[in-house]
């Protein structure tokens, strides 16, 4: 998982500011230490580039000493070992950690809905319900937990929703103006006669929004696979075996980025 110098940056200096006053008034200039970052609960790990990014730029001599991978399901224990100097693995220790246990938090919710589904076919999808400047890192956490991306902004992908028909016209109008756009075309649906306009019109994929396991197999036999389906809305992973099921092909799930937990990571200085 890749980040940029300049996001680091960005991050550390809203952390750090002028100085880590802490580390500078209590840590030797020259002292040195070696600092273990352990997982604190059982999860699938994700990110620990994006924590080697930030250490070194604030010490390019560290070193880094991983006992495992992105995307490595794991019961407590190190993740990584690093050794460098006192202040720098202090100062970077907070930011460090936040962006390994939320990025690790993502993958391991990805994870359960990914195994909730296994054998149905059904693929799980991220949104753009994500933390403003940190989406290219939580949907690549998506993907390590083993779910994949729908559209990565507005750029990449139409998705013609209710409030964008209203200026538009109808279904048919919508599609036929949105194909100029040279992508796939894929419409948000919430009935079935809405479905079958969106069907007629052309519709390279359809969203079926807040439906019914009854109904999104009601969909699903009345495409007979003309189309992907993609069910979306409410989805827990109380109720998505049942989603899955019904013979949609993707399931969207804001959920997967903006309600995780973060998992419980920590770092502790050993020697």
């Amino acid at each position: 998982m890749d980040v940029s110098g300049p996001d680091v940056r960005a991050w550390l200096a809203e952390d750090v500011g002028a100085g880590d006053l802490t580390s500078e008034a209590l840590v030797p200039a020259g002292a040195r230490c070696t600092a273990a970052i352990l997982l604190k609960e059982p999860g699938v790990v994700c990110g620990l580039g994006v924590v080697r990014a930030v250490l070194v730029e604030l010490d390019p001599d560290l070193e880094w000493a991983p006992r495992c991978a992105d995307g490595d399901r794991l019961e407590p224990g190190v993740l990584v070992s690093v050794a460098g100097r006192a202040r720098s693995i202090l100062t970077g220790e907070r930011l460090a950690l936040n962006l390994l246990g939320r990025l690790s938090g993502i993958a391991t919710l990805t994870r359960r809905f990914v195994d909730a589904v296994e054998g149905t076919g059904a693929t799980i999808l991220d949104t753009r319900k994500t933390t403003p400047g940190l989406r290219a890192l939580e949907k690549a956490a998506v993907r390590c937990g083993g779910g994949s991306n729908h559209r990565f902004g507005l750029y990449d992908g139409i998705l013609i929703k209710d409030n964008h028909l209203r200026f538009a016209g109808g279904v048919g109008p919508a599609v036929a103006r949105a194909r100029g756009a040279g992508v796939p075309v894929e419409v948000e649906c919430d009935t079935l006669d809405q479905l079958r306009e969106a069907l007629d019109a052309g519709a390279d994929r359809i969203l079926l929004d807040n439906m019914t396991p009854l109904l999104l197999a009601r969909a699903v036999a009345l495409v007979d696979g003309r189309v992907a389906l993609e069910a979306s809305g409410g989805v827990t992973l109380d109720n998505v075996r049942a989603i899955a099921e019904t013979g949609v092909d993707f399931i969207s799930i804001g959920a997967l980025t903006h309600a995780a937990r973060s998992l419980d990571v920590s770092m502790e200085v050993l020697t």
